[in-house]
């Protein structure tokens, strides 16, 4: 299989029947726009990762497929513009699927299985903490929660994730490392017999132990010691999409508008950063 190849047309804006395109920059940045299975990738080809990926789940033809593991660049674009196996390579970062690999995996079994390859590309991975792509707690599970709270609407979700770019991202061998991602799961539900666009948005924290810390500096003290650079914990939470637009300068007015946190949580009172961002320590605190 090779990426190059594909005849798919990537990320279906009108999916759940309402239309919802797939995020782009609001200033007009460049992008690469990559097509792959059932979902597309807007790379960035400055920071060599995503600034937005999309997907389309349709959870009635969710097909297994072996999971394999061939991570590989993809050869539409420049090598140099995408971050590949050296800045994962001896520590503790993990190519952490934007995309999960189960999401786009639907259909036929020859376009299931395409699909699966597709997602190792390495366009569709962030350096992530090891501990955090491993895990199947909270943050990987909220398709999963979301699928199902969608499943009297034809069990169709479209989801879109990716890295925060920040300027201030640590640097580790020439890739500035993600302190946030984010991601909004959407869907749509019926009123009054037409569809109606839902949306929800979270973000994922890894800074608690990353701010001030030179990865370069600590992966030469960790080497030392024979042990991995150190990387923080994490924490989820459901934010207004708003937020997101304002952190990633991306045009997400669409999702916004359909905004599933209520007025009233998002504009929460106090002037303190973030006052209205909604600690996750389990699902029961998702508000859908």
């Amino acid at each position: 299989m090779d990426a190059a190849s594909l005849s798919s047309d990537g990320y279906d804006a009108d999916f759940l029947g309402v239309p919802v395109p797939l995020p782009s920059p609001a200033s007009g940045a460049p992008i690469r726009k990559l097509p792959y299975t059932h979902f597309s990738v807007n790379l960035d080809p400055l920071r060599g990762l995503a600034s937005a990926t999309g997907v389309n789940i349709d959870g009635d033809q969710l097909v297994d497929v072996g999971r394999g593991n061939d991570w590989h660049l993809d050869s539409r674009i420049p090598e140099q513009e995408q971050t590949g196996e050296a800045v994962y390579a001896r520590n503790d970062l993990d190519r952490g699927h934007l995309v999960r690999r189960r999401d786009p995996v639907w259909g036929d079994g020859a376009t299931a299985s395409q699909a699966n390859y597709d997602t190792f590309a390495f366009t569709n991975a962030a350096p992530q903490a090891a501990g955090f792509n491993q895990s199947k707690e909270l943050w990987l599970g909220l398709e999963d929660h979301v699928l199902e709270y969608a499943r009297t609407n034809r069990n169709r979700i479209s989801v879109f994730t990716a890295p925060v770019l920040g300027d201030d991202d640590p640097v580790y061998r020439g890739v500035g490392i993600p302190q946030l991602f984010w991601k909004i799961a959407a869907w749509a539900t019926s009123v009054d017999g037409a569809a109606v666009l839902r949306a929800a948005g979270f973000v994922l924290d890894q800074r608690p132990q990353l701010a001030d810390i030179d990865l370069d500096e600590a992966r030469a003290q960790a080497l030392a010691n024979g042990a991995p650079p150190p990387l923080g914990p994490f924490r989820t939470f459901q934010v207004p999409i708003v937020d997101i637009a304002e952190l990633t300068g991306l045009d997400l007015r669409v999702l916004s508008d359909a905004d599933a946190l209520a007025p009233a949580d998002a504009a929460a009172q106090g002037s303190e950063p973030h006052a209205r961002w909604v600690e996750l320590l389990d699902t029961l605190a998702l508000r859908l």
